[in-house]
């Protein structure tokens, strides 16, 4: 399937419908499996002891994945979590920023499956991986 919005289209979206997010998330790629965002880490993300925190990690991969959903099937704000879990792996590089990448698995009528995958910028190793589950609302897909 081929994108409906691009980085441009989702990045406006976000900005119009999710303005607390604030600057706080950048797309940086679309492709044909999902999407890559990056959280521009700040000392509001982190925890006690300099580390990103868990919640903000979370944060990160229903951002990615729920953009990847967009990326596919256009500007559907009512699309939902409907599950995640999250595998905390390893500390996040200190002053490093996140780099999240979203593999759409299934991109259905009712729902959407896919993974995302967490990793500091500059850096290999594996920070966090989630797997999540959307609701699509009904005519979404069209």
């Amino acid at each position: 399937m081929e994108p409906k919005m691009d980085i441009a289209a989702l990045q406006s979206f976000i900005a119009r419908e999710f303005p607390q997010l604030g600057d706080d998330y950048l797309i940086e790629s679309i492709d044909a499996d999902g999407v890559t965002v990056r959280l521009n880490v700040a000392d509001r993300h982190l925890r006690p002891g300099g580390t990103v925190s868990g919640p903000t990690m979370f944060s990160l991969a229903d951002v990615g994945m729920y953009l990847a959903i967009l990326a596919r099937i256009g500007p559907v704000a009512l699309a939902v979590t409907t599950n995640c879990s999250i595998d905390f792996m390893r500390k996040p590089a200190a002053g490093a920023d996140l780099i999240c990448t979203t593999r759409l698995l299934k991109l259905g009528r009712a729902l959407a499956v896919g993974d995302a995958l967490i990793k500091s910028a500059g850096h290999d190793a594996l920070v966090a991986r989630a797997s999540l589950t959307y609701s699509i609302p009904p005519k979404a897909m069209g």
